[in-house]
């Protein structure tokens, strides 16, 4: 333990963050000496160097700022060599309170720069998770064009219950999924990880995409389930809103299931088409709980140049000042002609500027534009 905070101590002796603020305590420890020591006898202003690292702290690492109360120090005893008063009980206390001052604000840099190094380090373990779950979707899978937005509600949060997926077949088709896990924190995280997984497992299989929604349904209602009291099977509130794609390569449309999720949208020039399936399905852990065994499967044109547009709540419901939701569908024709990625960078600037920079709900979108069959992969 001694050598892991020796170890913080020294680590934490660094130059500050911001060099160019260091002007304000230096040019106030000059400014003091020099006008106290020009001052008339009855007037005292070495207790103001006190300042100089109680402003230094806030920029500066522990070393700038022992730097500084060093210098504030020094200035208080010129000031008593120069005005004759050094051997004086009331300099001496004045430069006793200073050297007391200068080590707590030290102390609090030892502090604050091992917090932010553990913060670091959080941040670290939580970008590596999200790197693990929610995995980056291919840029390119077939004649498909492919870029997702992941948004958090809370700034420091890098993972929560929204999540999308891809996954290429031995048929040559991309399947996809996107969906929005019930709840928040790591309940929501550790559902969407079982979600993914699950997808993951089996999405590539040749299995037809109904069965591939009984998959998925049935391993999210057994793990969130297995270890609850048969008497408390019929209360489990688990469970998550998604839509299943299925593209083909060589066919210009999209299947697709939606278990109870927002429509998806394709733009193709300034229209914009919302897939609205017949069937909207219950949510993924409810339908084997009414029985639902059959998944209804809609087909919609998607064709050469058309932008397909999945989304999460998040996006629609996000509210301005005034309360007004984000108005996705008058918005999204203005960027059909982008590229994907430029689309969704479109999309996110616009969204947060629309809520003035906060989120009341993760948002995820994801962006698929099919390319002409043959299409090279884009560098």
């Amino acid at each position: 333990m001694v050598l892991r905070a020796w170890s913080d101590v020294r680590r934490s002796w660094r130059p500050g963050h911001a060099p160019a603020l260091l002007v304000i305590p230096l040019g106030l420890i000059v400014t003091v000496c020099v006008v106290d020591v020009l001052s008339p006898p009855h007037i005292h202003l070495g207790p103001l160097l006190v300042a100089a690292p109680a402003i230094t702290v806030a920029f500066a690492g522990a070393r700038t700022t022992a730097a500084v109360g060093a210098l504030a120090v020094a200035a208080q005893v010129l000031i008593g060599v120069l005005r004759g008063v050094s051997d004086t009980a009331n300099i001496q206390a004045q430069i006793a309170a200073l050297i007391v001052v200068s080590a707590v604000c030290v102390a609090v840099c030892v502090v604050r720069d091992r917090h932010e190094r553990q913060l670091h380090q959080m941040r670290s373990v939580a970008e590596a998770a999200q790197r693990v779950l929610l995995r980056p979707l291919p840029a390119q899978s077939g004649p498909l064009r492919i870029a997702g937005l992941y948004i958090p509600a809370e700034e420091e949060a890098e993972l929560g219950g929204d999540l999308y997926a891809a996954a290429r077949t031995a048929h040559r088709s991309t399947r996809l999924l996107i969906g929005d896990v019930r709840g928040s924190g790591l309940g929501a995280i550790s559902n969407s990880a079982l979600l993914l997984g699950a997808f993951r497992a089996a999405a590539h299989r040749q299995a037809t995409l109904p069965r591939l929604a009984v998959h998925l349904d049935g391993a999210f209602r057994w793990d969130t389930s297995q270890w609850r009291p048969q008497a408390e099977q019929d209360t489990i509130e688990d469970f998550a809103t998604a839509v299943l794609l299925d593209i083909p390569d060589d066919e210009p449309v999209v299947h697709l299931i939606s278990c109870g999720h927002p429509p998806p949208l394709v733009l193709r020039g300034n229209r914009l088409i919302p897939l609205v399936a017949e069937a909207s399905h219950l949510p993924i852990g409810f339908g084997g709980a009414f029985g639902i065994t059959d998944y209804a499967v809609q087909t919609f044109p998607f064709e050469v140049g058309d932008l397909l547009l999945l989304y999460t709540d998040g996006v629609i419901e996000a509210r301005d000042r005034e309360g007004l939701f984000y108005p996705l569908t008058e918005r999204a024709p203005q960027w059909t002609t982008d590229d994907p990625d430029d689309f969704l960078r479109r999309l996110q600037s616009d969204l947060l500027a629309h809520v003035h920079g906060h989120l009341d709900d993760d948002a995820a979108v994801v962006a698929i534009r099919r390319l002409p069959s043959g299409h090279p992969p884009a560098l």
